[in-house]
């Protein structure tokens, strides 16, 4: 189970990464790009995944992955339940998120692609 100190050592490691309280929500952004939220209460966590993919992944662990809210649909966006996480894929989970967030230069010189 991955905890709200987790997600932000994970996503502040990410280069051009901030961390904003919005509304009394943690978000995690690069530039004006939000590509990781919690939840007020920290249970969900958003992260930017593509719109055509969303569906089969919240298909195959309906227990774990929730579409986004109705007013978020329009973007790349999906939610997870933390607690049902490990490190290594809040990991993986968070820095695809940022990939999206970040120039292809920026994410190549610091994954190494």
């Amino acid at each position: 189970m991955v905890t709200t100190e987790d997600i932000r050592r994970v996503a502040m490691s990410l280069p051009r990464t901030t961390e904003h309280l919005i509304h009394d929500r943690i978000k995690f952004r690069v530039g004006r790009i939000v590509y990781v939220a919690l939840s007020r209460d920290e249970t969900l966590m958003g992260f930017a995944f593509p719109r055509e993919e969303r569906a089969a992944l919240v298909g195959s662990d309906p227990d774990r992955f929730l579409m986004p809210i109705p007013s978020d649909e329009r973007f790349n966006w999906v939610r997870v339940r933390p607690a049902t996480l490990d490190v290594t894929e809040l990991t993986e989970i968070v820095t695809d998120a940022w990939r999206m967030a970040v120039p292809k230069r920026v994410a190549a010189a610091h994954l190494g692609d």
